[in-house]
């Protein structure tokens, strides 16, 4: 039992999970951040703000990295959250990230920037849930579930041509228009 609990906590320790409905945790923003890598730098907290595109809004809060966080991240708007959550992932440096339909909460323009640093640091994320945008689109490698079923399985090109789910699901997200 014990050496499965302790493979367990190791395949968890690996995985920088970033959750649809983020979690911040009292305290500050750097407290934050550094909550699976107490030992980051400074430097590296900003690096991870830049990729997460939150250097902006948190150079703006009084303090900066300083800046208190309410339990839940209740004094920071969802955006703000995600971005944060999506930093602490990159802060930790796992061996996979887990982005489990994050960007949903990033407005249309920070989506597909952050999609862009994140491959431009060489942290494009192996596994998204999402129900379309960027993260889906640019996958190496999406599954579509229906119902609990695997509906299809491919790049978004492979899945526009041969997945009647996939194409339901991006339709509805581009508003009834093309799907290419």
């Amino acid at each position: 039992m014990a050496v499965a609990a302790q493979a367990s906590g190791q395949l968890r320790s690996g995985i920088g999970l970033v959750p649809q409905k983020a979690f911040l945790f009292a305290g500050t923003v750097a407290d934050n951040l550094r909550f699976g890598r107490p030992e980051a730098t400074e430097r590296g907290l900003w690096r991870a703000l830049d990729i997460a595109q939150a250097r902006e809004f948190v150079a703006g809060l009084p303090g900066q990295l300083d800046a208190r966080i309410d339990r839940g991240g209740v004094n920071l708007s969802g955006g703000q959250r995600q971005r944060l959550s999506i930093a602490r992932a990159v802060v930790r440096r796992p061996g996979l990230y887990l982005f489990d339909d994050c960007f949903s909460a990033l407005d249309a323009a920070t989506d597909p920037a952050a999609a862009a640093l994140l491959a431009e640091a060489g942290l494009r994320p192996p596994w998204s849930s999402s129900p379309a945008g960027q993260q889906v689109m640019n996958a190496d490698q999406i599954i579509v579930l229906d119902g609990g079923s695997i509906a299809g399985v491919g790049t978004h090109p492979q899945l526009l041509a041969d997945c009647r789910t996939y194409q339901e699901i991006i339709a509805s997200q581009l508003g009834g228009g093309s799907v290419a």
